[in-house]
């Protein structure tokens, strides 16, 4: 059976539809403008609210390998309009909760699984279409999901001020879901072993295996490139979760208002820096990229430590949103260069498990050593989590000058072989 494509499939196309629906999901990093007035209408402490974002990112390695598992099969359509249907309807119902225990089931559970669906489905079905510019294919996918907060936050907080946050919610889930619809009708599954017409790879590049997640978890690049990930996602969750309310700390002593436009500002720099640093690791290497994204995520948080204004917060979260983007960009790339694209779709559902992680321990540190009280303004110190942030950030820098190292001798090793095979066969 041939591998080609489609004569109507259209990775261009697929590649739009795709970034229609992700424009929807990425909603959720505009979660810290909800945040305080959900503490203040309902009484809730900002950990009780953050809880529904942790448990949002925690459940996405279900959906990601269940998804995962559905798109290798070619079932990406089916999997992306379920999950983004099932987002939109979660963020309706977000919207009618008075209870803890519903804010947790719609925004966290139900709103998280379609959003892991959603989000596995367009990235590993659309990248598998780009096996020549993987990085650029992850980059604008995943700006996708970057650039919908970049729409929701101002929305959101135009909403929220008029009607509250409940309206916000509904209206908001309401015009998702019919532009979810729209985007996954424009996907296409990828055929296996896809190729561009007129596309070749380039000479000398090494060939890479299509491991399945059994062989992935067997290799201690897997180990690795986990802990990596999730070093980088560890400071980007605690920003994208409560920068409001660090903005209006006694730190940098910003207005809501302000704070507000500067969600937007950090979303915008998101989307930015998972289309930049995927562009840019296809030429300088997915690891070279990786380490530089950690050495500037230092930078920001020591910023953020010793410039207590609204200037230093502001070049703060533009490097911070950079670097997040650029983690969410380069990590698919770097986990089909590993294992191949045959199973990218459930082994970087398993490697995605490493975000989740992330998304429980980043916000939860940040709003718990933070203390912020919305009821008390000047409240919180965020100085604890910034130190704690900087140290998982070195530790992923170590992780990924080990990998560089790994990578380089084995394919040191590669090259030495060769002339031998080639005499051998000659």
């Amino acid at each position: 059976m041939s591998n080609q494509p489609a004569p109507t499939l259209n990775r261009w196309t697929v590649l739009t539809g795709s970034v229609l629906v992700l424009l929807c999901t990425g909603a959720i990093y505009a979660f810290s403008v909800f945040a305080g007035p959900l503490t203040a209408g309902h009484g809730w402490t900002m950990s009780q609210v953050m809880l529904a974002f942790t448990i949002n990112g925690a459940v996405a390695p279900i959906p990601m390998i269940l998804g995962g598992y559905i798109i290798d099969r070619g079932g990406a359509r089916w999997a992306i309009l379920f999950g983004a249907i099932l987002f939109a309807l979660g963020f309706v119902l977000t919207g009618t909760a008075t209870t803890l225990t519903q804010l947790y089931l719609y925004y966290g559970l139900v709103a998280g699984l379609g959003q892991g669906f959603a989000y596995s489905g367009c990235l590993n079905n659309t990248i598998k279409l780009f096996p020549d510019r993987r990085g650029f294919a992850a980059g604008v996918i995943t700006a996708g999901m970057g650039a919908g907060s970049v729409i929701a936050a101002p929305v959101a907080q135009s909403i929220v001020k008029s009607s509250g946050p409940g309206a916000a919610f509904v209206r908001m889930g309401l015009v998702y879901a019919v532009v979810v619809v729209i985007g996954a009708l424009l996907v296409r599954p990828a055929p296996v072993g896809y190729k561009p017409a007129g596309w070749t790879p380039p000479a000398g590049a090494p060939a890479v295996e299509n491991r399945t997640w059994r062989d992935m978890l067997s290799k201690p690049t897997f180990y690795l490139i986990f802990v990596m990930l999730g070093a980088g996602a560890f400071s980007g969750l605690m920003i994208a979760s409560q920068l409001s309310p660090i903005a209006q700390t006694s730190m940098f002593g910003i207005t809501a208002g302000t704070a507000a436009v500067l969600v937007s500002v950090y979303s915008v720099c998101n989307a930015l820096g998972r289309f930049g640093w995927g562009a840019v690791s296809d030429r300088l290497g997915y690891t070279t990229a990786v380490a530089f994204i950690y050495g500037l995520v230092a930078v920001s948080f020591l910023v953020m430590l010793t410039v207590h204004s609204t200037v230093g917060f502001v070049i703060g979260i533009v490097g911070l949103g950079l670097c997040f983007g650029g983690v969410m960009g380069v990590f698919p790339a770097l986990t089909m260069k590993t294992y191949g694209p045959r199973f990218q779709g459930v082994n970087y559902g398993i490697m995605f498990t490493a975000y989740s992680i992330a998304a429980y321990f980043g916000p939860k540190i940040g709003a718990s050593l933070g203390k912020w009280n919305p009821k008390h303004p000047g409240s919180g110190d965020y100085t604890q989590p910034f130190v704690i942030a900087i140290v998982v950030t070195l530790v992923g820098l170590g992780l990924t000058l080990a990998l560089a190292r790994m990578t380089a001798s084995k394919a040191t090793a590669v090259a030495a072989a060769e002339p031998n095979r080639v005499g051998a066969g000659s």
